[in-house]
């Protein structure tokens, strides 16, 4: 009796104990992010500021996604109609840069200030547009500490079992950790859209042919060059240069694009933006990678011996002596074609893509810097340049996230394409604005009919003017989703995404995803129902722009 009775109380603590450590894994909001990148940050300090309960589930570490991970060098577009809490954060930026103690490897009277499309530092606005990565990271965690936001980091939506749905609503998501989170209105705020995916709301890989949406832009760009960013001297394909039988060069695909403006399903580009510095005491050599093969950038050694020499015009000065080094030029960081997988597949089938990519960048760095073949006066002038030391320190100075370009993008009632972005339709419900050009990177590489070498895919169309963003764009079909926004994989085609795809729009449509979500909790609404003039009365109180000239 006593080992019965024993027995039965062990199992009746076992089961309060498991019951209680269930509890302790169980969290509530009125607002759930998922993704710590700049608009998963910005949503819920705005929701904070409307005073909702908010919780971000970041699958980082590091919050403000490429923000604070290597693109300092701000795609501006137009800087006036960056409003909000995205020019609070921009602002931000400038004060810390007035400090003496910010210019720690660099006078500032040394810097300059030269910006993209707009003056690095703007005194007579008070905003700066040009950083470094880890002040970036710096102000977002800033902007979590003042306003009490809870983080829970490392956080990974558990996309085969983690979400449960009632009434065409989002009830909670659960981890890989077994975390649970219950709320009243989700934001999808990461760069892959794996919540909403998860929530089956429909989305689209790929470029759309030009016939979908009536563009001009889209799908299959075979032999259009408006960046400068394809080979301009004819290039042998072959391992042998002339012999078809040796077979092709690393890199080059074996299949041909399609037809101009017909869709594939392939996406472009994805690289890592570098922090490099040429001063000494903070340089650090590029590393040999895990995985070398000098044999995977013969082609770049026959673009140098073309006469190629651009191989610097994209190392934009940031502060500190430091740069963002973009792709520029034929063969440079971008990974062409490595990235089609990336969008649907699994976490580690990711990371292995994603290792890929560091292995072919600093084997790419390291290649021109030690190679004995690689013209002399380029190697010796690459060796003045390294990594930062003091951005990135817990990893090995690598930046954090890796440029993820495009991957899903939802398909809502309304889509946003190039004729919204050009000008040539009218946007409804608008809640932000863009201004950049249509900008895709390449998205293969091929041989041409001619047998020699070429990518295809890249494309900058400039936007007459700064255009508005409309709100159907971030909120799925009513009978997918009802209380589910998505200001990062937002509704829109290939070739508009590539202009709407800026870390300030990012920002700009985290705020008003929060504020719609706020205004559907007070409501009782779906977020497909909420009062929109009520809505871009509260947008235009926070100081956001909604249309040209407002």
């Amino acid at each position: 009796m006593i080992r019965k009775f024993l027995a039965g109380l062990f199992a009746l603590h076992f089961s309060l104990f498991a019951l209680a450590q269930q509890k302790k894994q169980e969290y509530k909001a009125d607002i759930i992010v998922y993704g710590g990148t700049s608009a998963g940050v910005i949503a819920a300090v705005q929701a904070a500021k409307l005073g909702k309960s908010v919780l971000v589930v970041s699958p980082d570490q590091h919050l403000g996604g490429l923000s604070s991970s290597g693109l300092g060098f701000t795609d501006t577009g137009d800087k006036s109609v960056i409003g909000g809490l995205a020019r609070t954060f921009y602002a931000r930026v400038y004060q810390h840069y007035q400090k003496a103690s910010a210019w720690n490897w660099q006078a500032q009277t040394a810097y300059g200030n030269k910006g993209q499309g707009t003056p690095a530092m703007d005194g007579n606005e008070r905003t700066m547009w040009i950083f470094e990565p880890h002040v970036a990271e710096q102000i977002m965690e800033e902007m979590v500490k003042e306003n009490h936001l809870k983080i829970y980091r490392d956080e990974w939506l558990n996309r085969k079992s983690g979400l449960e749905m009632k009434g065409g609503k989002i009830t909670r998501l659960t981890t890989l950790s077994g975390k649970k989170f219950s709320g009243k209105i989700f934001i999808d705020a990461t760069y892959e859209g794996d919540l909403m995916a998860v929530a089956k709301v429909s989305y689209h890989v790929g470029r759309e042919a030009n016939s979908t949406y009536s563009e001009q832009w889209n799908g299959v760009q075979a032999l259009v060059f408006q960046h400068g960013h394809h080979f301009k001297n004819k290039i042998d394909p072959y391992r042998i240069a002339g012999d078809k039988n040796s077979g092709l060069l690393t890199g080059i695909s074996i299949e041909q694009p399609g037809k101009n403006g017909t869709a594939d399903n392939k996406i472009q580009a994805y690289c890592y933006r570098m922090c490099l510095t040429d001063k000494p005491e903070n340089r650090m050599a590029f590393p040999k990678p895990d995985h070398y093969n000098p044999k995977d950038y013969e082609l770049l050694l026959r673009v140098f011996n073309s006469g190629w020499n651009e191989l610097f015009d994209k190392y934009d000065p940031i502060p500190n002596r430091k740069t963002d080094t973009n792709n520029h030029g034929p063969f440079s960081t971008d990974f062409i074609g490595m990235n089609y997988d990336y969008p649907e597949a699994s976490y580690e089938k990711r990371r292995e893509i994603i290792k890929a990519h560091e292995n072919y960048q600093k084997g790419l760095m390291y290649f021109m810097a030690n190679d004995p073949r690689m013209p002399q006066q380029i190697s010796i002038k690459l060796k003045n340049w390294g990594l930062a030391k003091d951005e990135f320190k817990d990893n090995g100075n690598w930046p954090y996230q890796l440029y993820v370009r495009e991957a899903r993008r939802m398909i809502s009632d309304f889509v946003m394409t190039e004729n919204e972005v050009l000008g040539k339709k009218a946007v409804p419900n608008p809640i932000g604005m863009g201004s950049y050009s249509l900008d895709s990177h390449n998205v293969q590489r091929y041989v041409t009919a001619d047998g020699f070498v070429q990518n295809e895919g890249d494309i900058g169309v400039k936007a007459p003017k700064p255009y508005s963003i409309a709100y159907q764009s971030i909120v799925p079909r009513k009978q997918e989703c009802q209380n589910l926004l998505v200001p990062v994989c937002l509704s829109a085609s290939h070739i508009a995404y590539g202009s709407v795809r800026m870390e300030p729009v990012f920002m700009i449509l985290g705020e008003s995803a929060a504020t719609a979500a706020a205004l559907a909790i007070d409501g009782g609404n779906a977020v497909q129902d909420i009062d929109y003039n009520v809505l871009k009365k509260m947008l235009l109180n926070q100081k956001q722009h909604l249309v040209l000239g407002d």
